[in-house]
């Protein structure tokens, strides 16, 4: 089995909000894979003394030890356990209600010899790719339904997030794994996964240099780095062309990838 992970921050100035494990091999011969993108909230208020590279990494590692230790638990269970969890540590100190508390897309893998279990919340997207190399991306389109003049606007954004008719991410509402994408593949369907934050996925999303089967085809070539390294290359021509394509430069990119 083969596990890589990449990452590259949007801007040296800022810390990578971005988190990732992949956790193997578990104890029954499995193993998990966690990829968080952190919200960056707006400048102003937003209830909490915590940035959000400081909940990113504490809901990532009770991800982590909770996909790999507690097989009785679906992947929904978990999200919102790791959820209350996160929360209970700042609850004291900070307004978990305020619709800018610090909050994150989540995507979450689990396998064992049988069969893999998926949850995407909100815009980071997960690969399953087949042993034929055909890719099947499991993603929460929620996001994609706002019209792009709404999320222009931050108080119009925040009137949608985490609201029916809107969109989902992980904050302090454990109530929300409910909300994520699920699903179950066999095993033997199943020749690698990839998980990818916005950043990294802006190769096949934003830019259309390849559709994701042949995403995956550069995952398991070149590996997440290379992936990565694409995405820099279609950012920096793009801007020298004006930046038709782009809203900033750069953003936080991570991406995972797995081979069974």
């Amino acid at each position: 089995m083969r596990s890589e992970v990449a990452t590259l921050p949007g801007s040296p100035e800022r810390p990578n909000e971005d988190w990732a494990a992949a956790a193997l091999p578990g104890p029954d011969g499995g193993g998990t894979l966690v990829l968080l993108d952190g919200v960056t909230p707006p400048a102003g208020e937003v209830g909490c003394v915590h940035a959000v590279p400081w909940f990113t990494a504490r809901l990532g590692g009770a991800l982590t030890e909770l996909s790999a230790s507690r097989a009785d638990l679906t992947l929904s269970e978990i999200l919102s356990l790791a959820i209350r969890r996160t929360a209970e540590l700042h609850a004291d100190t900070c307004d978990l209600s305020h619709v800018r508390t610090p909050q994150a897309t989540v995507v979450l893998a689990r396998w064992d010899a049988a069969v893999v279990e998926h949850l995407v919340l909100s815009d980071s997207v997960l690969l399953l790719q087949a042993p034929d190399g055909a890719v099947r991306a499991v993603r929460d389109d929620r996001l994609d339904r706002v019209p792009r003049e709404v999320l222009r606007s931050h108080e119009a954004t925040d009137r949608l997030r985490n609201r029916e008719g809107g969109f989902f991410t992980a904050a302090a509402d454990p109530a929300v794994a409910e909300r994520a994408v699920t699903g179950t593949t066999p095993l033997a369907e199943v020749g690698a996964l990839a998980a990818l934050t916005d950043g990294a996925s802006r190769w096949v999303e934003l830019f259309g240099a390849g559709d994701w089967t042949e995403c995956g085809r550069v995952l398991a070539k070149e590996g997440p780095a290379g992936l990565l390294r694409r995405v820099r290359t279609l950012e920096t021509e793009d801007a020298a062309a004006g930046g038709p394509r782009r809203w900033k430069l750069h953003d936080d990119a991570t991406a995972v990838y797995v081979a069974f």
